[in-house]
C-alpha cells in the first residue's frame, strides 16, 4: 500500500514538473540570452565561427615543421622492354620482372620571409629483379638536406602572413556581430508576442466591458434613456468584442509558437512576457559611436581583407607575366649495395644544384590581360571598401539619432497611455449615469487601444535601436564595455 501511495505521489509530482516545464516567464534580457546561447540560429553562427577558427589553426600549423612518412610496401612490374645488345650490335625486346619497395621520412619547413622551403629527408629502397639475371639491390639515402626557392616568383607565404590573421580577427568579430543580429531578431519576436498578449488582454477586458455596457444599455433602453440605435450599437460592440477575442487568441498562439521555435523551446511552451523599461536617460554620442564602429565593426576588416586579396592577386599576376627563375639545392649521402647493411657503409656524397629560368615569348597577351584584370579588380575593391565604410558610418549616425529620439517618444507614449486609460474609465462611468453617448464611449475605447499599441511599439523601436547600435559598434554603451575581447 505504501508503495502504491509513493508511486502515485511520484506520478503526481512528475505531472506537476511537466506542466511547470511548459510555462515560462521571460523578460527581454533572458530572451536575448536564450537567443544567443541555445537557439538554432546561435548554433548555426557557432558553426560558421568554428569553420573560420579551424581554418586559422590550419594556417598556423602550416608555419610549423611537418614530418611526413611515405611508404610503398610493394610494387611489382612485368613488361616487355627494349634493350641494346652490344655483342650482337642490335636492340632486343626482353621480358622484365621487378619487385621494389621503399620508404622515406621527410621534415619540411616553410621559410616565410624568403618564400622558399627547407627540407631534410632519409630514404631506403629495395629492388628485386627476376628473369635471366636475378639480383637484389638496396639503395639508401641516409641523410639529405635541401632548399628550394623561386628567385623572382610570387611569395605566397608573405601574403598569408598579412591576410590570415586579419581573416581570423574578422571571423571573431563577425561571430559577435552575428550574435547581436540574433538579439535583434529575438527582440522582434519578443515584442510581436508582447503586442499579441497586450491585444489579447485588451480583447478580454473589452468583452467584459461590452457585456456590462450592453446590460446597462438594455436597462436604460427600457426606461427610454437611450435610443434603439444606441442599443444596437452596444450589441454590435459586444459581438465585435467576442470576435476580436477569438482573433486575438489565434494571433497570441501564433506569435508564442514563433518565439518558442526561435528560442529552440518546445512548441507547446506557454510564455508569459514582462515588458522592459527604457534605460535611464542614456544619451549616445554619434562621434563616439562612429569611433567604436571603426574600431570594432567587422565590415571594415572585411573590406581590408578584400583589398589585400586584390593586391595579392595583382602581385601574383604581375610576377607571372614576366620571366620566372627558381633555384634548388641539396646535399647528402647515398649508397647502393646487394645487402641491406652494406647500403649504409661508406656512403657517397650526393650533391644536386639546379637553376631554371622560364621566359614567356609569345602568349598573345594572356598574361597581360590577367594582370590588367587584377588591377581593375583592385580598383573595384578599394572603391567598394570606401563605399561600405560610408554606408556603415551613415547607418551608425542615423541609428544613434533614432535611439536618442526614441527615449522621448517612450515617455510621451507612456503618458498618453495613462491619459487614455483614465479617459476611458471616466467615459465608462459617465455613460453609466447617462452623461455621454455611445459614440463617445467607442471613441474612448479606440483611443485607449491605440495608446497601448503605440506604447509597445515605442518600446520595441527603442530596444531595436539600442541593439542595432550594439551590433554596429560591438560596444555596450550601458555598461561602457566593448563586446570584442582583446
Amino acid at each position: 500500500m505504501k508503495r502504491l501511495i509513493w508511486m502515485a505521489l511520484m506520478a503526481w509530482w512528475g505531472c506537476l514538473m511537466l506542466n511547470a516545464q511548459h510555462k515560462v516567464r521571460l523578460d527581454l534580457e533572458r530572451t536575448i540570452g536564450l537567443a544567443t546561447d541555445s537557439s538554432l540560429t546561435a548554433y548555426r553562427y557557432q558553426s560558421v565561427y568554428l569553420s573560420g577558427y579551424w581554418e586559422y589553426r590550419a594556417y598556423k600549423a602550416a608555419r610549423l615543421p611537418s614530418l611526413t612518412l611515405n611508404v610503398t610496401p610493394a610494387k611489382y612490374y612485368r613488361y616487355i622492354t627494349q634493350r641494346y645488345d652490344s655483342q650482337a650490335d642490335r636492340d632486343l625486346y626482353r621480358e622484365q620482372q621487378m619487385l621494389n619497395s621503399g620508404a622515406s621520412v621527410e621534415v619540411q619547413q616553410n621559410v616565410d620571409w624568403l618564400g622558399g622551403t627547407l627540407y631534410a629527408s632519409s630514404s631506403l629502397n629495395y629492388l628485386r629483379n627476376f628473369g635471366e639475371s636475378t639480383y637484389t639491390q638496396y639503395s639508401s639515402v641516409p641523410f639529405q638536406l635541401g632548399y628550394t626557392q623561386d628567385l623572382l616568383g610570387y611569395n605566397a607565404f608573405k601574403w598569408d602572413r598579412r591576410i590570415e590573421p586579419l581573416k581570423y580577427e574578422k571571423t571573431q568579430r563577425q561571430h559577435i556581430y552575428n550574435l547581436e543580429t540574433a538579439s535583434e531578431e529575438a527582440i522582434n519576436y519578443f515584442f510581436a508576442l508582447a503586442m499579441a498578449q497586450s491585444e489579447f488582454k485588451m480583447a478580454q477586458d473589452n468583452v467584459a466591458s461590452s457585456d456590462t455596457l450592453y446590460a446597462i444599455g438594455k436597462m436604460r433602453y427600457k426606461i427610454a434613456s437611450i435610443s434603439q440605435a444606441d442599443l444596437l450599437t452596444l450589441n454590435l460592440d459586444k459581438v465585435n468584442a467576442d470576435n476580436s477575442l477569438v482573433n486575438a487568441r489565434i494571433a497570441l498562439k501564433r506569435t508564442m509558437y514563433s518565439l518558442a521555435s526561435y528560442l529552440n523551446m518546445d512548441k507547446d511552451t506557454e510564455i508569459e512576457l514582462a515588458l522592459p523599461s527604457k534605460l535611464h536617460n542614456m544619451e549616445i554620442s554619434a562621434d563616439e559611436a562612429l569611433e567604436k564602429a571603426k574600431a570594432n565593426n567587422p565590415s571594415y576588416l572585411e573590406q581590408r581583407q578584400s583589398v589585400l586579396q586584390a593586391e595579392q592577386n595583382v602581385a601574383k599576376t604581375k610576377v607571372q607575366s614576366r620571366l620566372n627563375a627558381s633555384f634548388s639545392a641539396s646535399v647528402g649521402f647515398n649508397q647502393v649495395a646487394d645487402r641491406l647493411g652494406d647500403a649504409y657503409r661508406k656512403p657517397l656524397q650526393q650533391d644536386v644544384v639546379a637553376f631554371s629560368v622560364s621566359v614567356p615569348l609569345v602568349d598573345w597577351g594572356v598574361r597581360k590581360g590577367k594582370y590588367n584584370v587584377a588591377k581593375n579588380n583592385l580598383n573595384v575593391a578599394q572603391i567598394t571598401a570606401k563605399q561600405e565604410g560610408m554606408n556603415v558610418e551613415q547607418d551608425v549616425i542615423m541609428t544613434v539619432s533614432d535611439f536618442n529620439v526614441q527615449q522621448s517618444l517612450i515617455a510621451s507614449a507612456e503618458k498618453a497611455l495613462d491619459i487614455a486609460e483614465m479617459a476611458y474609465d471616466q467615459t465608462c462611468k459617465r455613460f453609466v449615469i447617462g452623461k455621454v453617448d455611445v459614440n463617445s464611449l467607442t471613441l474612448a475605447l479606440n483611443r485607449q487601444q491605440a495608446a497601448q499599441q503605440n506604447y509597445v511599439t515605442a518600446l520595441k523601436n527603442y530596444w531595436l535601436s539600442y541593439y542595432k547600435i550594439r551590433r554596429l559598434t560591438l560596444f555596450d554603451f550601458a555598461t561602457r564595455m566593448s563586446l570584442v575581447k582583446r
